[in-house]
């Protein structure tokens, strides 16, 4: 019996095809323009002075208050933006995509207006912060404005993230439940969000990155004050000016640890494709 190409086809395990031999020349300029200032870094820290120079009561406190904050802000992250996903993953309104042009905006804006942004909102005079205010409520320039403009920046990272695991796993197993019976809830518990986890978890990931490298509307909104607001970034900024050695080791610290995240962040990623593709394939 001779088979048919269509079925010989459908039944070949996909390769992923191979780019033509010239791409390899731009993809190695492009990786050189981001490693070699990566490893310019890594060469001029002195290596025997690291724990020195990164032990110091402001580097410390810098490193923790960013850890703390970048920690909240994650968290903030995911309580906001996986219903944002949801929406906008799973809804069919013509509007959703004025929302999403707003959620994502942060990304596109560069961060000290973001900064600015924020303190029109919340600021003594701003639309809220008149009110809260009046009430005895500040939060510019406090460690509460920190979460907030890393969370103002970091949010789209997570909500991409998701309301990609949502469009990638599709609807097939949640229309299941509801025809079984299963209220909207109990779907979203037990089928939705556990289908999302690794993409939640990747989002989370670079959500917190983000976080922990926010500048400049942490800046602009929250200031730098020691203990307070000055993040590890921050610290590396004004260290630039005064001790150049302290700011190269504080910058290897923060490459390092983003740098993991990263993999790790991706590595979920990668679980996640192969995970669908084999859902995918007969």
């Amino acid at each position: 019996m001779t088979r048919s190409p269509r079925s010989t086809l459908s039944r070949t395990p996909a390769v992923p095809a191979r780019p033509p031999r010239w791409v390899l020349v731009p993809a190695a300029l492009g990786l050189l323009l981001v490693a070699v200032p990566l490893v310019g870094v890594v060469l001029r820290v002195d290596l025997a002075r690291l724990p020195e120079l990164v032990t110091s009561d402001a580097s410390r406190a810098a490193l923790g208050l960013s850890l703390r904050t970048s920690l909240t802000t994650t968290a903030l992250c995911v309580v906001l933006g996986v219903p944002i996903a949801l929406v906008l993953a799973r809804g069919r309104a013509r509007w959703l995509s004025l929302v999403r042009a707003v959620v994502l905006l942060p990304l596109v804006l560069p961060p000290v207006v973001g900064g600015l942004a924020l303190l029109t909102a919340f600021g003594r005079r701003g639309l809220l912060g008149q009110h809260l205010d009046a009430w005895g409520v500040s939060i510019a320039f406090s460690t509460t404005a920190v979460v907030l403009a890393q969370t103002f920046i970091a949010m789209p990272f997570l909500v991409l993230a998701c309301e990609g695991a949502l469009r990638t796993a599709g609807t097939r197993h949640e229309a299941v439940a509801a025809t079984l019976g299963a209220r909207p809830s109990r779907v979203l518990w037990r089928v939705t969000l556990p289908r999302l986890l690794p993409g939640l978890a990747a989002g989370a990931v670079l959500a917190f990155a983000r976080a922990l490298g926010e500048f400049g509307a942490t800046l602009t909104f929250a200031g730098s004050l020691q203990g307070t607001t000055r993040t590890l970034p921050l610290e590396i900024y004004l260290r630039r000016e005064s001790d150049t050695d302290a700011a190269l080791a504080l910058a290897l610290v923060l490459m390092v640890v983003a740098a993991v995240l990263v993999v790790v962040a991706y590595g979920a990623t990668d679980r996640r494709a192969s995970r669908a593709g084999r859902e995918v394939t007969p």
